[in-house]
Parts: structure tokens; C-alpha cells; sequence
């Protein structure tokens, strides 16, 4: 632009930050196992202050190369996660895994491929594929827009290009990764991760430390059933988190929570309560309310969430 008239030269500049959000500044990475790294999210929901870092990106440093648990919310994000990768390896990122459809899990694919080449391999479940590539990946990249003040334009829709089903190994340098799907939890296709040598597996968002889940994709009955059949597979693991602090008795405190709100709305759906009801059971119940006060969304959310449970009661009930 140096030859440019200076007015053209400003406008050019107002042009190019139209189209592409601000860098994502750095946030140091936190080694989690010996081979294994999260870039932390504070925040749980995205916001312009946080530029839609609302979820964990996880990244597994191989023999053969750097492997990616969920990508971040944006390009711009994950730009960010290369440069810190930057500081403990520099070996390539070879593989990127996501674990659901939702936004905040998949939409940095574009700044892998934007560094390592369009046919970089990311895995996810079929359906997930499905749901990016159709309304859902639109919605979700117009939403995260929407929610950061436009500090994710210049995100990309990229699409995960190998599908992969529950119980599938795949080998990458030094490192096994299993794949675990059971059933609808968080929505109705959610990837664990399990990394053998590590004692460790991504959780995607199953399971969160300190958010209430999004349950408008999910199921009650669907998570636990989900919970059992992976612990029983996987045994005793750090469960590494999209949403909050890595932890090994993750399934655990967020089962008794969800418990807490799934069963006192079953219980009024047997007792031919209403749903008002229900939510009244559910706010006193020792389960919740031991959570209330600290989780992030919670005041936003149960409302809506109780909502969910007591529908899905209904159903199970009749």
C-alpha cells in the first residue's frame, strides 16, 4: 500500500479490519500430563471482551507431531494456539480431532489447515460432519460474529475430513488414541478422545468443571448411560474438560449435579407435577444448590435447563 494516496491507504486499513477480527492475544498453555497441554478458557459463554475464547483447546505432543483436541472458536483463536505450540514444540500439528458440532469446538479448523495444508487430517464422527456442513456451521459461525462483536470475521467454515466411529484406534507417532461414542449426552454425536499412554481423555463437552451444560442437542438418561459405558471402557482418567480445569473425578461431580436436576423432574412427572413444580423440587435439591452460587450461566440458564429434563421425563414416563 506504500504507493497509495494516504486516504486510500487508511481506507484499505479500514477494509482489511472489517473482514478479519482482531488477534486473539496470548494465553499461556497448562500442562495437564506429560505430553499433554491445555490454552485455558476463563470464560464460559462468548463475549466481545473475550473474543469468543469460551472453550479449551487441547493439544497432545507426539513423536510424529502436535495432535489437536477441539480447535477454539475462530481463526483468529487458533492462530493464537499455533504460537503457543510454538513454545513447547516445534514439531507440526498432524491431526485435529472434534468432538461435537457446536461452534466453540471446531470453527479454529481454519487457521490448521491455514498452516499445515488443506489436507491436514480432522476426525470427528460422521454426524458431526453432517451437522457442520449443513445449517448448523452456518448458524454457528453467524452466532459467534454476533456474540464477540464481530471479532471472529475471517472464520472460515472447514469441515472435518475423516470420520471416525467409537472404538476406533488410530496411531500418531508414540501416541494411541481411542475413540469413544456411546450415546446422545451433550448432543446426539459427542467424540471422546481417550490418549492411552497419557491415562487421560478428552471429554469434549459431556462433562464441565464449572458450566451448565447446553442441553438443548442433549439427554439426561443419554449422559449417564454415556458416563458408564466410558468409564467402563476407559478406567480410572484425568478427564480433560471443554469447558473448565482438567479433572479425575470430572463424571462424577457433574453426574451428582445432573442428577439433581434430572431426577426430582422425573420424580414430579410420576407425581403428576407440573413443570413449576418441578423447578421448585429441583432449586431446593441439596445437589444444586451446592453448585449454584459459583457455576457460570447458571441464574441464565436452569430455567430452561429443568425445561429440558422435564420433557424428557415426560417421555420416559408415558
Amino acid at each position: 500500500m506504500a504507493g497509495l494516496h494516504p486516504d486510500i491507504q487508511v481506507m484499505a486499513q479500514q477494509v482489511g479490519q472489517f473482514v478479519m477480527g482482531p488477534p486473539m492475544p496470548d494465553i499461556a498453555p497448562v500442562q495437564v500430563s506429560p505430553r499433554v497441554w491445555v490454552v485455558p478458557a476463563a470464560d464460559g459463554f462468548p463475549t466481545p471482551a473475550n473474543q469468543g475464547m469460551m472453550s479449551n483447546v487441547t493439544f497432545v505432543v507426539t513423536s510424529a507431531g502436535v495432535v489437536i483436541l477441539d480447535s477454539g472458536s475462530s481463526l483468529q483463536i487458533g492462530r493464537m494456539v499455533i504460537r503457543m505450540i510454538r513454545r513447547i514444540t516445534p514439531l507440526p500439528v498432524v491431526a485435529v480431532f472434534n468432538s461435537h458440532h457446536h461452534g466453540d469446538h471446531w470453527l479454529g479448523n481454519h487457521a490448521f489447515v491455514e498452516a499445515f495444508g488443506e489436507n491436514l487430517p480432522i476426525y470427528s464422527l460422521a454426524a458431526t460432519r453432517e451437522l457442520i456442513a449443513g445449517v448448523a456451521g452456518h448458524e454457528w459461525r453467524s452466532m459467534m460474529e454476533r456474540w464477540t462483536n464481530q471479532s471472529t470475521v475471517g472464520t472460515k467454515t472447514v469441515l472435518p475430513n475423516r470420520t471416525v466411529t467409537s472404538g476406533q484406534v488410530i496411531q500418531i507417532g508414540d501416541i494411541t488414541f481411542r475413540t469413544h461414542h456411546y450415546s446422545q449426552a451433550h448432543t446426539a454425536a459427542d467424540l471422546c478422545v481417550q490418549v492411552e499412554q497419557e491415562r487421560l481423555t478428552h471429554v469434549g463437552d459431556i462433562a464441565m468443571t464449572n458450566r451448565i451444560a447446553n442441553f438443548d442437542d442433549g439427554s439426561y438418561r443419554g449422559t449417564f448411560t454415556y458416563y458408564d459405558r466410558l468409564r467402563a471402557a476407559t478406567g480410572e482418567q484425568l478427564w480433560v474438560p471443554g469447558h473448565g480445569e482438567s479433572r479425575r473425578d470430572l463424571l462424577q461431580t457433574y453426574e451428582t449435579l445432573l442428577r439433581g436436576i434430572w431426577e426430582p423432574c422425573l420424580q414430579a412427572v410420576k407425581d403428576d407435577k407440573s413443570e413449576a413444580e418441578a423447578k421448585a423440587l429441583v432449586l431446593k435439591d441439596a445437589r444444586v444448590q451446592a453448585r449454584a452460587a459459583t457455576m457460570q450461566g447458571f441464574e441464565g440458564n436452569i430455567g430452561k435447563y429443568i425445561s429440558l429434563a422435564y420433557l424428557e421425563a415426560e417421555k420416559e414416563a408415558f
